[in-house]
């Protein structure tokens, strides 16, 4: 019987200037800050808060958080 692994969950933290502050389309998609990528969801957003709190004042400055395993391995 074959052993399962877990499935690793990783993390982007990313962010930059938006077209809408209600919307997520940026700017300048080529000057996107990638923040950094972890291995957990409460890292990220540990990071995606302090990025977020760095810019607060900038309503067009918008971090994000993407789930780069959902799009590793997409359900069928």
């Amino acid at each position: 019987m074959a052993e399962t692994t877990p499935s690793q969950r990783l993390h982007l933290v990313m962010g930059g200037r938006v077209t809408d502050p209600r919307a997520i389309e940026f700017q300048d998609p080529e000057s996107i800050h990638v923040v950094g990528v972890y291995s957990s969801y409460e890292a990220a957003v540990e990071a995606w808060r302090a990025q977020a709190q760095r810019t607060v004042d900038d309503a067009e400055m918008k971090y994000v958080v993407v789930h780069i395993h959902k799009l590793l391995t997409p359900e069928d």
